[in-house]
């Protein structure tokens, strides 16, 4: 059963979402919480599979608090302020609801989680992502990227180059948080400065591989890998 927690300050909107669960009967919540920091402890034990998250909360926006964990579970953002919705899909975002929640709104949320196969099963396998694109901020605009328009990302201590096939999109972000947002499968690491997409690669030699004409290093720690992925036995 996919394990959930609410965060959220006001008693009636907690109360709504839990009747909403109640009625759903598909997921199991372990905790309620009326800010980010209380429920932290039970996200980093990794006791938590979704959040139903307010984005306004007291001294922390939830927006904030995501960006203060390192592998933030899945999150349905439940909010009076839909000027955020663009911001919040940066992060790893199911769904963004408009408050107050409907149990039909609510309803239709659960099953994308459940039918959309965004958990595979209750053993804990690779959750798939269902969307197609993610949200990048840069220059004070957010711009919309296909995953599948991505060639390569190049890291730049804590900014990244998003090379598609027609922009390079700069980006105040880690490799590491890009890692978390992106499909696993469609994209792989081969150096601690190159991410690339697996459906771009044109061919690999040596310790370079040719990325729609452009060679990039394979560093040492990340050759492994890419053999595996090249020979077969990666997932």
């Amino acid at each position: 059963m996919i394990r959930c927690i609410i965060i959220e300050d006001e008693r009636l909107a907690q109360d709504v979402i839990k009747s909403h669960l109640e009625k759903a009967g598909r997921l199991t919540l372990v905790g309620v919480y009326r800010n980010a920091p209380e429920a932290k402890e039970a996200i980093e034990k990794d006791e938590v599979d979704l959040i139903f998250l307010d984005i306004q909360l007291p001294g922390m926006t939830g927006l904030n608090f995501l960006r203060t964990l390192t592998n933030p579970p899945l999150v349905v953002f439940t909010t009076s302020y839909p000027e955020y919705a663009l911001e919040s899909y940066e992060f790893n975002v199911i769904d963004y609801l408009l408050k107050p929640v409907s149990y039909e709104r609510f309803s239709k949320t659960i099953d994308k989680i459940i039918d959309g196969k965004i958990f595979k099963s209750p053993a804990g396998e690779t959750r798939p992502f269902l969307r197609e694109h993610i949200f990048i901020r840069s220059d004070n605009k957010f711009y919309r990227i296909r995953f599948s328009d991505i060639i390569y990302i190049e890291g730049m201590k804590d900014y990244l180059k998003i090379h598609t096939g027609e922009h390079v999109i700069i980006t105040h972000q880690t490799m590491g948080e890009m890692e978390n947002i992106l499909p696993p499968g469609q994209f792989i690491r081969i150096h601690k400065s190159y991410i690339i997409s697996v459906s771009r690669i044109k061919a690999v030699f040596g310790n370079s591989v040719d990325m729609a004409g452009t060679l990039l290093p394979i560093g040492l720690n990340y050759k492994e890998r890419m053999m595996d992925l090249i020979t077969g036995k990666s997932s």
